[in-house]
């Protein structure tokens, strides 16, 4: 390794130019060309519309064909704004983990963009590290991989020296230095890309919009042709102008009622969502995860790095029967070793200087100046990275110790150990660190003072009995040791070790969790801290962030049942000493309770239990490539308060497509009541009809409908959103929230007809006024319902008009709309309108309010007797 040089920046850079990043391209990239030729081949509205104007210009009504050919455009405009700004937000989703690999450049090991490697680079790949390009292997210490990706089988495969690396795979176990062959497109991952598209499936929430649009499409066409059918027969004689009409009205009525938008808006709802969610953190990998996220009922949280700020800090250390401190936090090496409070000088205390040695020798992880003082960047483990930054500050560097490793024992989560044969000296010495209980098992010497000592079985005793208060101290403990061979072979064993000590680090809790955890107990979701360390250390760190609740070992799980686990897992709260295949476990049997559960994980045995949950949460920071492919999530900062905001956007994006749906349902409702009730009421009332034309229709589906509706999807989340426990498998449109709807259409075609009366039959105006008002009243009605339809449980007229701003003004440009069609000479005679005066704009906004008023005294009324709450 010392020998490697690798390219230079300069070559590298030259390279770059030449090669182009080392990335997959999409081979079908969605172009604005592809978005519109989509809309004309999918969107049937279009194909209706198109017809209708068809028969405008046959029969010589030429205004209304130009202005239906208008409609169209403006349809296919919005509706490609719409996708457009859906596909660029997933577009940028997908670009906001930007992976990094270890390179090797100029001699010196850095971190760089995966993409920015090329051809002939030297990368350095441990477990768990995605392999970023095609390479041959320069040389390996244990290297198995996982080539699934390629070959659908997930048996891992020993690789050896100048064998072959694939993109796409996975390092398992073991490390290498390799050479990069092929990057891009030129990889084998590559050419299969270039061959296959992957098919695009059906999102769980498209399926359930899907079977909603039907159902509105059947009853929006078969409410159009009674209404059709009722008006030609109320029309008389018929006439080629008359049925023309009819047949116009009867398109421009399943137009207004077809759900053209809910398709896009969902996408919309979804993309905008999740960039928020990329916001605060939280990237999704999979789009079906969003609706499952709010259905979250047990959280399995890792406590290092996700609970913890994961900046782990070697705090004590255990050796020559002394308690040492050290100074200093985080990856700063700021600190000093202190023994009773007062500075000591490492040098004085050999088998300390020792235990510094072993500790930088018995790692894989790298530490690198940021360009602040004394702060380093950790490339690999936290925990190794601790140890590094403990022997940093005391001027104890890998880089100076004379020495070549010869072999080594990966760390193994079930082992927990991690061994290495070094030559310093001539003297080939085996290093050794792992769980304390495990590796003392392993020594039957003790370093005392610089000599070599028979450990005894008072010692060991004390040694583990100090090691519990360190546990119960919150501290993470690991033990070192070391023993000389007599040859530089691989099979040496990892017995008859030399104890040198233990470290204990500190990794204190995330200031924000514990506002975290009430946010979750309050919205009725479980927490579960699951740790590999001691039970004491859980426990003390429960205790720090207020979780309550019992304890449960991975000792103790591989003595119960499923069955035995299955009855108390409910009130374990904590879960110590736990190997990968007990959260696997802990998934299943949560979920064979009927629990819906988000599991985090960073390491490359934890993927199974990713997978297997319903949504698996990833670490962006300091996990593997591998939990990160098997992941739904990846939080980019690893903070367990993340996770929470990630349900809340969940939810939140849920309850804005409920809203838009259940929105678009009732404004729905209310235009086909009006016109078929209308043609009902007609000859009693001596009403004509149809009370709404064809134009009128068409306008408030572009602006009153599909404007403020697309709006719905831009609600921000709400506080009471993280207020009522979970639903497992929650429609979009329930009995109640059905109910609700067609309610509130019935009353705003009520106050729709209610007008028309008040100023045909009772004002004494004409049927162009009324009809007029009409327009006006059910326009304003639908803003009014839009406001409305913000929230399920908040009241419109205590809430300030601006929580979603972009509805108000979508409403601002609706009523300015409405104005032109009018009160403009010219527009009046396209859309059939004529001024009102004032007293019809009295009556129409106080119809309004007084709808607006009905709806926020239910809303008292739900909150009370649980009747809306939907949400």
């Amino acid at each position: 390794m010392d020998k490697i040089i690798g390219l230079t920046k300069e070559e590298a850079s030259l390279q770059l130019k030449k090669s182009g990043y080392n990335e997959i391209q999409d081979p079908d990239p969605a172009s604005p060309i592809k978005l519109i030729a989509r809309q004309l081949k999918n969107n049937y509205i279009i194909y209706l519309l198109f017809f209708a104007s068809l028969v405008s210009f046959i029969t010589g009504e030429t205004i209304t064909g130009y202005t239906i050919v208008l409609v169209i455009l403006m349809v296919i405009f919005l509706t490609f704004i719409q996708e457009y700004r859906a596909e660029k937000a997933i577009k940028s989703l997908k670009q906001m983990i930007t992976p990094t690999t270890v390179v090797v450049r100029d001699g010196k090991e850095q971190s760089i963009l995966s993409k920015e490697l090329v051809s002939n680079d030297i990368v350095v790949l441990r477990t768990g590290d995605r392999i970023p390009a095609d390479c041959i292997i320069i040389e390996d210490v244990n290297l198995q991989v996982n080539e699934s990706v390629l070959t659908g089988e997930s048996k891992e495969i020993a690789k050896s020296e100048k064998g072959n690396l694939y993109m796409g795979t996975f390092v398992v176990a073991g490390r290498c230095i390799a050479q990069v062959t092929h990057t891009g497109m030129a990889t084998s991952f590559g050419k299969i890309v270039r061959l296959v598209s992957e098919a695009e499936k059906d999102l769980p929430l498209q399926t359930k919009i899907n079977t909603i649009t039907r159902y509105m499409v059947i009853t929006a066409i078969t409410i159009s042709l009674l209404t059709s059918v009722l008006i030609l027969l109320r029309s008389g004689p018929l006439s080629v102008e008359i049925v023309t009409g009819v047949l116009i009205l009867a398109i421009a009525l399943a137009v207004s009622a077809f759900p053209e938008g809910l398709p896009v808006v969902m996408m919309t709802t979804l993309a905008v969502g999740t960039s928020r969610m990329a916001k605060k953190n939280a990237i999704v990998n999979r789009m079906s995860v969003v609706e499952t996220l709010g259905e979250t009922t047990v959280i399995c949280a890792d406590k290092t790095g996700t609970i913890t700020t994961g900046e782990m800090t070697v705090k004590k250390i255990f050796a020559d029967e002394l308690l040492f401190d050290v100074s200093g936090t985080g990856f700063k090496a700021d600190g000093e070793f202190l023994l009773k409070g007062k500075s000591v000088d490492i040098l004085k205390f050999s088998t300390l200087r020792t235990l510094i040695t072993a500790s930088v020798l018995c790692s894989d992880t790298r530490i690198v100046r940021t360009g602040e003082d004394d702060e380093y960047k950790v490339l690999g483990s936290p925990t190794e990275g601790a140890l590094l930054v403990m022997a940093a500050k005391v001027g104890v560097f890998l880089e100076d110790i004379k020495h070549t490793r010869k072999s080594e024992v990966p760390f193994d989560s079930k082992r927990k150990l991690m061994s290495v044969l070094c030559n310093i000296d001539s003297r080939n010495l085996v290093f050794s660190k792992g769980a304390p209980e495990i590796l003392l098992r392993k020594c039957k010497y003790l370093l005392e003072k610089g000599k070599k000592i028979p450990l005894s079985q008072k010692k060991e005793k004390g040694i583990l009995e100090l090691n519990t208060k360190l546990a119960q101290d919150s501290y993470r403990t690991l033990a070192i040791a070391y023993k000389e061979v007599a040859s530089a072979g691989n099979n040496y064993s990892e017995n008859d070790l030399v104890f040198l000590g233990i470290v204990g680090m500190e990794d204190p809790p995330r200031e924000e969790v514990r506002e975290a955890l009430e946010t979750c107990w309050a919205a009725g979701i479980q927490v579960k801290m699951i740790t590999g360390d001691y039970k004491e250390t859980a426990v003390a760190v429960a205790r720090e962030i207020g979780l309550e609740g019992a304890v449960l070992t991975g000792e103790e799980m591989d003595k119960m049942t499923d069955e035995e686990i299955s009855r108390i897992i409910g009130g374990v709260a904590i879960i110590a000493r736990v190997r990968p295949e007990h959260k696997l476990r802990i998934v299943k049997i949560l979920k064979q309770n009927g629990e819906n559960v988000t599991m985090t994980g960073d390491g490359v045995n934890d993927a199974p239990a990713l997978k297997e949950a319903h949504v698996g949460v990833a670490m962006g920071k300091n996990g593997t490539d591998v939990s990160r492919s098997a992941a739904d999530l990846t939080l980019k900062d690893d903070n367990f308060a993340t996770i929470v905001e990630a349900i809340r956007e969940g939810r939140t994006i849920f309850n804005n497509i409920r809203k838009f749906v259940s929105y678009q349902l009732s404004c729905n409702f209310a235009e086909l009541s009006i016109l078929l009730v209308g043609v009902l009421l007609s000859p009693v009332l001596g009403w004509q009809v149809p009370l709404l034309l064809a134009l009128q229709i068409l306008f408030m589906n572009l602006v009153t409908d599909d404007l403020p509706a697309l709006t719905l999807a831009l609600n921000k989340s709400s506080k009471d959103v993280m207020l009522d426990p979970p639903k497992k498998k929650p429609q979009i449109l329930n009995k109640p929230l059905f109910a609700i709807s067609v309610f509130t259409g019935l009353v705003m075609a009520t106050f729709t007809l209610g007008t028309y009366y008040v100023v045909f039959n009772i004002l004494g105006q004409p049927q162009e006024v009324a009809r007029t008002a009409a327009l006006l009243s059910l326009i304003l009605l639908e803003i009014a319902n839009a406001f409305n339809f913000r929230s399920f449980r908040q009241r419109v007229l205590t809430r300030s008009p601006f929580t979603n701003i972009y509805l108000f003004y979508a409403s601002v440009v609706s009523i300015l709309a409405t104005i032109l069609i009018i009160y403009s000479p010219i527009l009046n005679s396209v859309f059939h309108t004529v001024t009102v005066s004032a007293i019809v704009w009295l009556i129409t906004v106080l119809i309004s309010l007084l709808f607006v008023v009905i709806f926020d005294i239910l809303k008292s009324f739900g909150k009370k007797n649980n009747y809306l709450k939907l949400a």
